[in-house]
Parts: structure tokens; sequence; C-alpha cells
């Protein structure tokens, strides 16, 4: 069954041949999500599609005085990096991505590379992510010795989509899965798979802005935490 006619992008020849498609969504940490908008907002990137569907997010607003929608893809050198402001109607999900990697694999991408976050309550070493990989990628680099995502863990979401699809289809794709806080933002993890990426595909990309962002949110979960611990008692009067 082909899914193809859902999605549609705009130009219609937009050219993604030979491209590495990049993408990661609202999960655990907001790690996707926040890893694909810091690529966007920190490499040369230039838009060259629109993404679209029939419950496309009612959602606009300006970047460097251009209309953005909630759905582009961004590319620079090699890699084509897609952005997912809005997450998609929970019942369109699995139309939508399937729909969007049948056109992906028509336009021609060389390989998919998913981010998404794990529950650092699942960590058990030192290693800052896991992987899982379609049965036709084959890990390289730095990411050849990386350790797999455990057997009977679970991964949901649009990550666990195209994973799946990309399986049926017989194409190569990947997910870096960074140890994540379950319950805030994780800036560190986004950071974690912005550096991987880098070092992955060969482009240098300052993470300082993240670190630090999570260094405030740290220090301030720690204040409140102290905070709480110490509770003066209420009988007392002066």
């Amino acid at each position: 069954m082909s899914y193809e006619s859902y999605v549609k992008i705009y130009p219609k020849n937009a050219s993604l041949k030979g491209k590495v498609l990049i993408s990661g969504f609202h999960g655990i940490g907001g790690t996707g999500y926040w890893t694909v908008k810091y690529l966007v907002q920190k490499l040369p990137v230039k838009r060259c599609c629109i993404v679209d569907y029939e419950g496309s997010a009612p959602v606009s607003t300006l970047i460097n005085g251009m209309i953005s929608t909630p759905y582009e893809i961004f590319t620079y050198k090699d890699l084509a990096i897609f952005k997912v402001d809005v997450p998609i109607q929970k019942d369109s999900e699995l139309k939508f991505y399937r729909s969007f990697a049948d056109l992906m694999i028509k336009k021609g991408i060389k390989e998919v590379f998913l981010v998404g976050g794990l529950d650092n309550t699942l960590k058990s070493d030192e290693s800052k992510y896991r992987i899982a990989a379609t049965s036709a990628y084959k890990p390289r680099g730095i990411l050849a010795e990386a350790k797999k995502l455990e057997d009977e863990h679970i991964i949901v979401g649009p990550v666990a989509i195209l994973l799946n699809y990309f399986e049926i289809r017989n194409f190569p794709a990947i997910a870096l899965l960074a140890y994540a806080s379950p319950d805030r933002i994780d800036p560190r993890a986004a950071s974690v798979a912005v550096e991987t990426l880098g070092k992955y595909y060969g482009f240098e990309i300052d993470v300082t802005p993240l670190i630090k962002g999570a260094e405030t949110i740290e220090a301030e979960l720690a204040k409140e935490a102290s905070q709480q611990e110490f509770k003066p008692p209420t009988n007392i009067y002066t």
C-alpha cells in the first residue's frame, strides 16, 4: 500500500536526491525537536521546501521576516533537516509519517537519521545514548561500536513509526536516543545529539548554549529541591 499522496511538498520539484534526512520530534526531554531546531538555527541552512497535508496545524510565524510554516525541510550541504514545529495529530500520525517516508524515498534521499529521547531512569552505564537501526543500515565511524537499545525496550511515536516503515521498505535508517529527563525539557540531551551528529557527518557546531541552558535548568531544580527539604516549623512565633 502506498501512502505517498497524503503528504505533499512545495515546490514539487525540490531536489533531495543523495541527501541525508535528519529529523526529531516532541518526545522525551524534547530531545529530537530541540536538536532539529538548534541545527536549523546554528547552521547556514536554506529552506528547501514546505511539507503539507490536509491536517496541517493552523499556526504561522515570521522568522527573519519570512513566513515560517509548521513543517519545513532545510538543506545544508548533503543534509536535509526536517523540522516539525507542531506535532502531527495523533489520529493522522501513522498515515502522515508513512506517506512522508514514501515521498522521501521517491525523492532519492540516501539515508535517514532520527533523534529521540530515552528515559534516563533506564540508564545503566556511562553511555550518553543508545542507537536503533533498520536492517539495511550499517552504523559507521563513531557509531560503529555504539551500544544498541536493549531488547524489549519500547520506542513510541514518530520515531517508531518511521523505523518500522523503513524496516518494511528495507531502507537505511537509524535513531539516536539520547538519555534525557522524562519530566522536563533537557537541553543537555539535545547537546549530545547535536555533537554526535556533527562528528558523524563532519560539520562543526558549538553546543555551548545548550550546555549553559541545561546548567541553568539544573541549578533552578537544585535550588527548588533544597528549599523543599528545609521546612521551618509553623508553631514558632517571634
